[in-house]
């Protein structure tokens, strides 16, 4: 039986997966700055849990990321939701099957994109580490409520069918980039707040280097008449990096990050962008 059979509410496809620096709190600002701007085809280098895109649901969207795991999951979910699905409801959500499923190797992509939402939802913190093999590494999150909603995913591959995948540096992914395209820009951040930190991405760090290649391909972006949107950290040096004369605008939010040495409260985000 297809599950696609199944009555459903009309929905819009929500964000499926639990990722750190994860841009659902800013749904209701980019609506602000955006109003109603008519903009050609969309851009996310940094894909991460795509709540911007799942909350703008554009017609024609290139998605990209340099996380192998992350764009595969995806792209299996787009043509492949049922069995995804069937080999999720497979996986019991238990310490010692946690271990078990993390370190094995499957060969099917639907059983991959299966292992890869599963250990998204029980981790702890949701967290995607691997280690210098590049091995996933993160332990077991003793979560008794997990989000599988698969209504939901469902609906999530409605939406990715026509979306444009790559795995790639975020300049590869920008080449095509034309005049009235609207570009959202989310790096990992290099420096956390206001804090001298690092955080790893995959198996490499994005570093101060990799900040300014970034600034440069803004400018590039600029320079076609397209739109962008960057969120980055309110430090001074992310300030420096980017000042381009736009409008750059800090935004106090809550910290959802747990960890032994995470710090929860209130932190300022850097929102930068060419939209008037």
């Amino acid at each position: 039986m297809d599950l696609r059979e199944i009555d459903t509410p009309k929905k819009k496809a929500r964000p499926f997966l639990r990722w750190v620096g994860g841009k659902r709190w800013f749904t209701r600002t980019l609506d602000s700055l955006i109003h109603n701007l008519d903009f050609n085809d969309y851009y996310e280098p940094f894909m991460g849990g795509c709540s911007i895109y799942f909350h703008l649901s554009p017609k024609v969207a290139y998605l990209s990321d340099t996380n192998e795991r992350l764009v595969s999951t995806y792209q299996t979910l787009a043509i492949d939701a049922n069995n995804v699905i069937e080999n999720l409801k497979l996986l019991k959500n238990s310490k010692v099957d946690y271990y078990k499923i993390r370190n094995k190797n499957f060969n099917s992509e639907s059983k991959k994109a299966a292992q890869f939402i599963y250990l998204n939802q029980t981790s702890f913190n949701g967290i995607y580490r691997v280690n210098k093999k590049g091995e996933y590494n993160v332990p077991y999150g003793y979560r008794k409520n997990l989000n599988l909603n698969y209504s939901n995913l469902l609906l999530v591959s409605d939406v990715l069918k026509n979306v444009n995948f790559k795995c790639c540096d975020f300049n590869d992914a920008l080449v095509d980039v034309k005049e009235n395209d609207l570009v959202f820009i989310d790096p990992p951040y290099t420096v956390t707040h206001n804090d001298n930190g690092f955080f790893h991405y995959n198996k490499n760090l994005f570093s101060v280097d990799d900040q300014y290649r970034l600034s440069k391909a803004i400018d590039r972006i600029k320079s076609k008449g397209a739109f962008y949107i960057l969120t980055n950290a309110a430090h001074s040096k992310i300030k420096d990096i980017f000042n381009k004369n736009d409008k750059m605008i800090e935004i106090e939010r809550a910290s959802l990050i747990g960890g032994r040495k995470a710090k929860r409260g209130q932190f300022a985000e850097l929102i930068v962008t060419n939209i008037q």
